[in-house]
């Protein structure tokens, strides 16, 4: 049996910055990283698809605790890979993580105040069991195993190859060859450029358009301020500014979404002319916000279709044949490789089989703590970063809270912390967890996922300025998130 303090699960973003935390803050608790692949990285090492790269700024996509040094805000997913590396050799997480342990089972006993994990190594088949007394699940969001794939009719007619990017395949040569990219969403738009500068031509076929914004790829206030202050100093700076602004521009788009469209389509117009098309390919029936804007670096999407290289069909696919894709309309769409970027298995938290007590957890029937636990969950923190802002931001108030729990928990001889309804809390108006984002992949499985309530704790947190206000100042104990003692130790004289 494999013993530690703390366990987390995953070893990407949010594990490593987790765990750098968990070393910094609470340097007298054991823990160990599960790691269901063979390698660090989580998202960054999974994808491979021609430029992969971040569709938030690296100034806030990087750790509040470690500065992006990078010349590019919008980074390269080799690069992105390096930093999280970076981080995890410089505080030492990269010696507590042990891979091809994906957590298929987590169980908790009262009794014992402790949490048996099994992990199973996919490729031998072999079960580990760990036990821990806080269980931290940093896994993502959506699933390793597969992304999401429509049933096509016709499909096993077509000649060529259909790929989907979270499993692109090493060695496929797209030069020279006519692709079709199924999609809208941020892998579409990040595919299309990329793949349109060596094919014969690039379709970005979708079946409605998504709102798209360009930002440069080079930060210019970075640019400047690095020339003058010292990395960290700059870093800091940026970042506190990039906050502010996606804040601003968040809050507009929900407050004037005409004045953001106005804006976005404004963007579109100047760039592609006044003659293309753009209310059919890129006004969306929604309002901006009502699902996550893509981000295009210095408008390369743009670039690709104005040039020629590239062009967008908006229609609905009617059956692949051995040569392409028939349309709705009556139209084709002629293909030597299709890219079915559509999307992925939303899943939470890890895909993995919860287990009380002996009762299985079904987390559609419970109520999220301010977003980080769930009710009648023993000591099971989860980490889901912010749709509306980078991911980053989140973990890192996610991760500072937890530590803040584990340290007060050592201080009350407390080996139990589990969130309670209140009498008061059993009448509640249940809303999405996601809150009002309409993004196919969430509505997919938005029924699976537990509930925020209609006041506090039991609301997810949406905004970072908000949040970083209160999550290092709210009294850990607030009479919801109830503590058990250890009756070996006592009560304690303070906590």
């Amino acid at each position: 049996m494999n013993h530690a303090d703390v366990i987390i699960v995953g070893a990407g973003l949010s594990g490593v910055g987790t765990a750098a935390h968990l070393h910094r803050e609470c340097p007298g608790r054991s823990y160990i990283v599960l790691e269901g692949r063979a390698a660090m990285g989580g998202t960054w090492d999974l994808f491979r698809y021609p430029g992969i790269r971040s569709d938030s700024d690296m100034y806030t996509l990087g750790y509040d605790f470690k500065p992006w040094l990078g010349r590019k805000a919008i980074a390269d997913g080799a690069s992105i890979l390096a930093y999280i590396r970076e981080a995890a050799a410089e505080h030492g997480v990269d010696q507590h993580v042990r891979y091809r342990q994906r957590v298929a089972r987590a169980t908790w006993s009262s009794a014992e105040a402790l949490w048996t994990v099994e992990a199973a190594n996919d490729d031998t088949g072999e079960v580990t069991r760990y036990t821990c007394n806080v269980l931290l699940m940093c896994s993502g969001y959506y699933s390793y195993r597969a992304g999401h794939e429509p049933v096509f009719e016709g499909r096993e007619k077509f000649r060529g190859a259909v790929v989907h990017p979270q499993r692109w395949p090493a060695g496929l040569d797209w030069r020279g060859k006519r692709v079709v990219v199924i999609g809208s969403g941020a892998t579409a738009v990040t595919l299309v450029p990329v793949l349109a500068r060596q094919a014969a031509h690039v379709v970005m076929l979708q079946r409605s358009p998504t709102w798209v914004i360009s930002r440069p790829a080079v930060d210019p206030v970075a640019r400047a301020l690095n020339r003058v202050l010292p990395g960290r100093w700059a870093y800091a700076l940026v970042r506190w500014k990039n906050v502010r602004l996606h804040d601003l521009v968040y809050r507009r788009a929900r407050s004037e979404p005409g004045r953001m469209k106005r804006f976005l389509l404004g963007q579109a117009r100047r760039a592609l002319g006044p003659d293309y098309d753009i209310a059919t390919h890129f006004t969306p029936s929604y309002e901006p916000w009502d699902q996550r804007l893509c981000l295009v670096p210095d408008g390369d999407l743009f670039d690709a279709v104005r040039s020629g290289a590239a062009s967008v069909v908006t229609d609905r696919i009617d059956r692949f044949d051995e040569g392409g894709i028939r349309l709705v309309s009556g139209g084709r769409v002629d293909a030597d490789i299709v890219v079915t970027a559509t999307g992925f298995e939303l899943v939470t938290p890890g895909e993995t089989e919860f287990v009380v007590d002996g009762a299985p957890v079904d987390f559609a029937k419970t109520w999220a703590y301010r977003g980080r636990m769930f009710s009648d969950v023993p000591n099971l923190v989860y980490t889901m970063g912010y749709f509306n802002a980078s991911w980053t931001l989140r973990a890192d108030l996610v991760a500072r809270w937890t530590c803040r729990l584990l340290n007060h928990m050592s201080a009350a001889g407390a080996r139990q912390a589990t969130p309670r309804l209140r009498e008061a809390d059993r009448g509640m108006t249940p809303r999405p967890w996601t809150g009002s984002l309409k993004s196919s992949y969430i509505q997919r499985r938005v029924a699976s996922m537990p509930r925020q309530g209609d006041r506090e704790p039991w609301v997810v947190p949406e905004r970072y300025l908000t949040e970083r206000s209160t999550i290092l100042r709210e009294p850990v104990e607030d009479g919801v998130l109830v503590f058990e003692r250890d009756p070996a130790r006592g009560e304690p004289a303070a906590a």
